[in-house]
């Protein structure tokens, strides 16, 4: 991708993958292995990202069983914004086998803004069972918090203006080959 006055890349495809092995290496020392570990993708680029952290735990791990403790979470009707924005279709929960009781679970998302798509997250959890602690691992932190919720794990923290966004294009939800996965700031 090239950079224009509108845009400008701030990760590629590389970049993804180096943030996500280094996240899952962080996950596995700060969990001291990965006995009792649950990672649970939000939907919808957060899923696949959680997969990928999934196949990546394996790798350091190869002990952890992602089939059984990798999901994904919808947080549709959790949002405070339902009134207000556009209505999302409810994507399915899928829980890992292992259950989440006693677990700890690491929520799984490509960008940490205002952090309510995580207390929205917090909240669909409550409903599932009671962890034993829950972290937060992002692909882009890019500030302006309205919520006191911080990320355990970031991929790259990227200052941003308000009149910014920060888009994410993941393959197997966006329509781009894995080799030109990016993440662009758009002005």
């Amino acid at each position: 991708m090239v950079d224009t006055p509108e845009t400008s890349q701030v990760m590629s495809a590389a970049d993804i993958d180096r943030a996500l092995t280094r996240i899952a290496h962080e996950i596995v020392e700060s969990q001291r292995g990965t006995t009792g570990l649950i990672i649970l993708g939000i939907p919808r680029r957060g899923v696949p990202l959680a997969k990928r952290l999934g196949e990546k735990l394996i790798s350091i791990d190869p002990g952890f069983d992602a089939a059984a403790h990798v999901g994904a979470l919808d947080i549709t009707m959790y949002r405070d914004d339902l009134r207000t924005a556009a209505a999302r279709t409810p994507e399915p929960t899928q829980l890992p086998s292992a259950g989440i009781d006693g677990a700890t679970v690491v929520l799984v998302d490509d960008v940490l803004f205002s952090g309510r798509t995580i207390r929205a997250a917090l909240d669909a959890l409550s409903d599932y069972g009671r962890p034993q602690a829950v972290r937060l691992a992002v692909l882009v932190d890019r500030g302006h918090r309205e919520l006191p919720i911080r990320a355990d794990h970031v991929g790259k923290n990227i200052p941003t203006s308000r009149s910014e966004r920060v888009s994410v294009k993941i393959s197997g939800i966006d329509e781009v080959p894995a080799a030109e996965e990016t993440v662009v700031i758009i002005r």
